[in-house]
């Protein structure tokens, strides 16, 4: 009979103190836990964003269960078909044919013809050696009014080369036709969300008139083809920076890669990283100073609130988890734990001053197969920011946010120091909420 060993389990392996953690893999690689975490956007919520499209996806029905669900649980089931793939299909078949008639069953039953259909291969089309080439060819021959957009699911190449999520998010924009640039037009790629209307970035563009255009924020296929009028592309989220080059690269644009930062010196750099390529005058000295003094009036608001309250948080609330603990370490603020599986090659500066300034800052994982078991309620209640450090601390106080959403800039760490007072204030069911996939999106659960 199995029973649960929580409190004899030995945390080494799964917890570790910064100061004796390895750079940019503070845990080994091998068998993954997978919490009931599940806020993260996945490459069904990411390709739904596509407007007028549909999702196709072709394997075996073991793979198919977690996309339909995902489909079903944003209520876009409608936008969603699949063709199974079965063992005599691989042993008497090809999967180019197999591939080929079931897509094009699914789009004549259908009855309608979608401007784009995101058609997904799997793992199995590389086993084999399919030709997709063929693939493609032969279905936009068959179906020559669709844009069928070259999608992966092979999570065989999660950890090797580019993402099925990298891809993804580079194939979304493929369609985007070659055209003259409007030079009052700035494209945003990459993000699932859209900025913030208060973010620095969208700020300074209103100030000179310049349109914003972001595939979150498009509501027709044209929106997205226009996209490419952009005279500058722009990409704040590390999964989009591939895509966005590769299509700045194909379409002759001016690119920026701005990731979202927790340091100011960082952030007056991008700033006028954006105001040089685009002509514009730089911030003024008293503007940035009046950008900082901002962000010190809501942290020590936030402070003077939150007092010495132990701080867990973690990398999906947002890309750059260990600046945001040297931030509020820098503030006084009481950060005991980082939920993270991997360290970003961006925050190396903030690894090594972390290890330097609070060795003591404990580095958890979040797929090590010991923190199904590991005990999850401490003596004291903690603030979490984000949903796995919510999960893992068993925290009712919790900042619900996940990748960054709309967040950059001073702006963004503005927003927060406001959100981890709002979680300081009010307690949230964590259990019902965290269950709950792509988070933002429309969903039934």
């Amino acid at each position: 009979m199995l029973r649960r060993m929580g409190e004899t389990v030995d945390p080494k392996g799964a917890v570790v103190k910064i100061k004796d953690a390895s750079f940019p893999a503070p845990f080994a690689s091998e068998l993954e836990y997978n919490s009931p975490v599940h806020g993260n956007w996945n490459i069904v919520h990411t390709g739904m964003q596509v407007p007028e499209s549909i999702q196709i996806y072709v394997c075996a029905d073991n793979c198919m269960r977690g996309v339909v669900l995902t489909a079903a649980e944003m209520n876009a089931a409608d936008r969603f078909s699949f063709v199974i793939l079965e063992e005599q299909d691989l042993l008497n078949s090809n999967l180019e044919d197999i591939t080929i008639e079931g897509v094009t069953d699914v789009l004549n039953k259908r009855g309608d013809h979608p401007k784009a259909v995101l058609l997904f291969t799997v793992c199995l089309h590389h086993f084999v050696g399919s030709n997709l080439d063929y693939i493609y060819s032969e279905l936009e021959h068959r179906f020559p009014d669709i844009c069928f957009i070259r999608c992966y699911m092979d999570p065989i190449m999660q950890k090797h080369g580019l993402t099925p999520d990298q891809k993804l998010r580079k194939a979304m924009y493929d369609p985007l036709p070659v055209c003259e640039p409007n030079a009052k037009t700035v494209s945003v790629f990459g993000s699932d969300f859209a900025l913030d209307e208060s973010s620095d970035i969208k700020r300074l563009l209103k100030r000179y008139e310049y349109t914003v255009q972001e595939l979150p924020a498009c509501k027709t296929w044209q929106d997205l083809l226009d996209m490419s009028k952009g005279s500058l592309f722009i990409d704040c989220y590390p999964a989009g920076k591939y895509g966005m080059e590769t299509q700045a690269e194909r379409l002759g644009r001016k690119r920026l890669y701005l990731p979202g930062s927790f340091d100011y010196d960082e952030i007056e750099r991008q700033l006028k990283q954006l105001t040089d390529v685009l002509g514009l005058p730089e911030l003024t000295e008293n503007e940035l100073a009046h950008e900082r003094e901002n962000c010190e009036e809501a942290l020590t608001r936030a402070k003077d609130l939150i007092k010495d309250m132990p701080i867990t948080l973690d990398y999906l609330y947002h890309p750059r988890p260990l600046g945001l603990a040297k931030l509020l370490l820098t503030h006084g603020f009481c950060v005991k734990a980082v939920y993270l599986d991997g360290i970003s090659p961006e925050e190396k500066d903030e690894f090594i001053w972390l290890q330097e300034h609070a060795p003591e800052l404990e580095l958890i994982a979040t797929i090590q197969v010991k923190m199904r078991v590991l005990p999850r309620v401490g003596s004291e209640e903690v603030l979490a920011i984000g949903q796995k450090a919510a999960y893992f601390s068993r925290s009712r106080h919790f900042v619900n946010l996940v990748q960054g959403e709309g967040l950059y800039g001073f702006d963004g760490i503005r927003r927060t120091a406001e959100l981890m007072m709002e979680a300081y204030r009010e307690e949230k069911d964590t259990e019902k909420l965290v269950v709950q996939k792509g988070w933002g999106c429309e969903c039934c659960l």
